[in-house]
């Protein structure tokens, strides 16, 4: 790729000043910027007034940069010097063009407010901060998007209207949106009450998602589940930069506490209600029982794509409190096995409408895994773990639970990237707390057996995955 051609007008405040814009120049040349700088450009004898017009208005010169501090910006507004005149050619052609991106202003200085030295053209436009050394590498990196017009977010392709606004009936609305955006605003930018507006909106989710038990009355009852797992994805995708939020910004004992509470309270929708008389089908919670488990996946998947091993393990090994439930038997605790109960409709589905699919909820699953900050990879990563710590937990159900999303493993070449990076003993010794097991060792009786009776590894008619290959089993902890 031929790189762009870029003028920089900048003010010779300072020696210093102009050392730092000469480095600048110099880091983007070498990032492949055909820059053009007066103390590189400009010689003895030339037409400094004709060598400013013609960096602007030429039209070889696609991009523009503004160095912007203090002195650049008085003898911008004051049309003084050189900068002054390249200020009358450059607000000229802003403002007479139609192109928005030809020029940027590089900020360098700060007035003592904070408020950013900006032209008076320029004040209303977007620009680029390189005045913190703690965010230059970030924001120059945003300089050589811009100039090589290759931005880091990239409209996506327009897709498809979900099926569920084509249909006559309301979409049910959740009012979690204000809360959601205050614990995220709160997570973020690490204010006093992030934990308890992150507690309120996961509080006000659980209770949310009563407005989504269906009739048992519709018919076919599997569309109504389809189109209720469609409906919730704008819910889900919030309650899912909650949890990437929490792993980021506040992991804590009281932060993986208020996850936990949440997904026990969850467990309410997965089956009949306790006060409930009335007749009903083991699929009438269907539903909840898809949505709660993706919710599980993708809050563990959060935790774990950033290291957060201890909030993964406790999500996993403690178990959940649910009381007055008769389908589990007189022990009100639970482990995390309760999120994946099977779906009779998915099933019926597949076979009314002919679909010929292994799997119609792991398709599901991994259609709604994208752009999210967690991805397919990252859910068949932990539905491996989940699969893995239930065998090792208990050795003889080697199925208690089954890793819907592994049915995808086949695209997916080695070992997974936290069992890839646990060829490091130092690294496996911090992720091995999610397998519930002390050593290398202990893995390898399941996977003995495994290899001894394939039919203990889950499969779909012909597709399975192997464990040891997953977890590239020879190589953890062969590294210091």
């Amino acid at each position: 790729m031929v790189g762009p051609k870029l003028f920089i007008s900048y003010s010779w405040t300072t020696p210093d000043h102009e050392a730092w814009v000469l480095q600048l120049a110099t880091d983007m040349r070498e990032s492949g910027v055909d820059v053009i700088l007066d103390k590189w450009d400009l010689r003895e004898g030339h037409d400094a007034h004709a060598f400013m017009e013609k960096m602007v208005t030429d039209p070889d010169i696609k991009k523009v940069v503004l160095i912007c501090d203090k002195a650049y910006v008085e003898k911008a507004d004051g049309r003084s010097g050189g900068v002054g005149t390249e200020t009358q050619i450059i607000s000229g052609e802003i403002y007479a063009k139609q192109a928005q991106d030809k020029f940027v202003a590089v900020v360098t200085e700060r007035a003592e407010d904070g408020r950013a030295y900006l032209p008076a053209y320029y004040r209303s436009r977007i620009y680029i901060d390189l005045s913190d050394p703690a965010t230059r590498t970030e924001n120059f990196d945003r300089l050589l998007r811009w100039a090589y017009d290759k931005p880091l977010y990239q409209k996506p392709e327009l897709g498809q209207t979900p099926s569920f606004l084509s249909e006559e009936k309301a979409t049910v609305a959740l009012a979690t949106s204000s809360r959601f955006r205050r614990a995220l605003d709160a997570l973020r930018n690490n204010r006093d009450h992030a934990i308890p507006a992150t507690l309120e909106y996961l509080e006000l989710l659980s209770t949310e998602l009563e407005k989504l038990r269906l009739n048992s009355d519709a018919d076919p009852f599997d569309d109504a589940v389809v189109q209720s797992i469609d409906a919730f994805l704008p819910y889900r995708n919030e309650a899912i930069d909650v949890f990437l939020s929490l792993a980021l910004y506040r992991d804590t004992l009281e932060s993986r506490t208020i996850v936990h509470r949440f997904f026990e309270k969850t467990i309410f929708y997965l089956n009949r209600p306790a006060h409930f008389t009335g007749s009903y089908r083991d699929w009438d919670f269907d539903n909840f029982r898809f949505l709660i488990h993706e919710l599980f996946l993708h809050a563990l998947a959060a935790f774990v794509r950033h290291e957060r091993f201890e909030s993964a393990s406790y999500l996993v090994s403690t178990e959940y409190y649910v009381a007055d439930r008769s389908e589990y038997g007189r022990d009100v605790m639970v482990p995390f096995g309760a999120f994946r109960a099977p779906m009779k409709s998915l099933d019926h589905r597949n076979q009314r409408l002919k679909l010929q699919r292994l799997s119609v909820r792991a398709d599901l699953l991994a259609q709604r895994a994208k752009g999210l900050g967690v991805e397919l990879r990252h859910l068949m990563q932990v539905d491996l773990v989940l699969f893995l710590r239930s065998c090792l937990a208990n050795p003889a159900s080697h199925w208690s639970w089954w890793p819907e999303t592994l049915l995808y493993a086949g695209r997916h070449s080695g070992a997974f990237e936290m069992f890839a990076r646990s060829r490091s003993t130092s690294y496996f010794n911090r992720a091995k707390m999610l397998l519930g097991n002390d050593t290398k060792c202990d893995l390898r009786p399941i996977l003995q057996a495994f290899a001894t009776n394939p039919g203990l590894i889950p499969h779909w008619q012909g597709e399975s995955f192997s464990p040891s290959v997953l977890i590239g089993f020879d190589e953890i902890a062969t590294r210091p």
